[in-house]
């Protein structure tokens, strides 16, 4: 199950899992978003969750029930919604910002889990990748916000690796530098982009988390930095 497959990292995140066989869950908050990404798609091998606001507990239990009508078992979770938003010193930033933040990564994130979190409690087994960010690990001027909203979910992830770790479920994350996005260099025209991380390097570092080689690894935040 990957959320926020529409994105630049959850369709990385999908091509890397189609490349190891996997049948995918594929989760967006659009309703139409996904059909435009992935318009040829086996409907036998991907399940299309459309419309699916996470944010809500109950549309996140909603998904879960889908995806196991359609595959009976829910092996891997794969977090990748997220937002960015600052530019704002913490005294001046609009308290709506932080509730956006928190909403969007980690509302999201854990909602995700505590919908899944069941059904890999009764197989005895499952993979539970999250995404933070490199600004989770101290305060950033003017992105309090978002760095806060980012710690959290390395804070989740670890304590759900505590609770979940002898009933054959691994928790990590994955701390991504500057990702090599089309909005990033638009954003940034003058940085060096070499310097960024591709989404499919993130998106490989995800895979490996949620592989049988990893399963000694939980409650990890992973850097994956690239250069930058």
């Amino acid at each position: 199950m990957i959320t926020g497959a529409a994105g630049n990292l959850g369709q990385a995140v999908n091509e890397a899992f189609t490349q190891a066989g996997a049948r995918r869950v594929l989760v967006d908050r659009s309703s139409d978003r996904l059909t435009q990404v992935y318009p040829d798609l086996n409907r036998d091998e991907v399940l299309l969750a459309m419309g699916i606001d996470l944010a809500e507990p109950q549309q996140a239990q909603g998904l879960v029930q889908q995806a196991l009508g359609h595959f009976r078992r829910i092996d891997v979770l794969v977090n990748t919604v997220g937002g960015y938003a600052g530019g704002k010193r913490v005294h001046e930033d609009d308290l709506s910002n932080w509730d956006a933040m928190f909403r969007i990564n980690l509302q999201t994130t854990l909602n995700a889990c505590r919908a899944v979190i069941p059904q890999m409690l009764q197989q005895g087994h499952g993979r539970i990748v999250n995404v933070s960010a490199r600004a989770a690990l101290t305060g950033v001027p003017t992105l309090g916000a978002y760095s806060a909203s980012k710690s959290a979910v390395i804070r989740l992830t670890e304590s759900l690796a505590g609770e979940l770790k002898d009933q054959g479920i691994t928790v990590n994350c994955i701390l991504p530098g500057t990702i090599d996005t089309p909005q990033n260099r638009k954003d940034m025209p003058n940085a060096d982009h070499s310097k960024w991380v591709p989404p499919a390097a993130i998106a490989e570092a995800i895979r490996f988390l949620a592989s049988d080689a990893a399963r000694a690894v939980t409650g990890v935040a992973l850097p994956v930095y690239g250069r930058s």
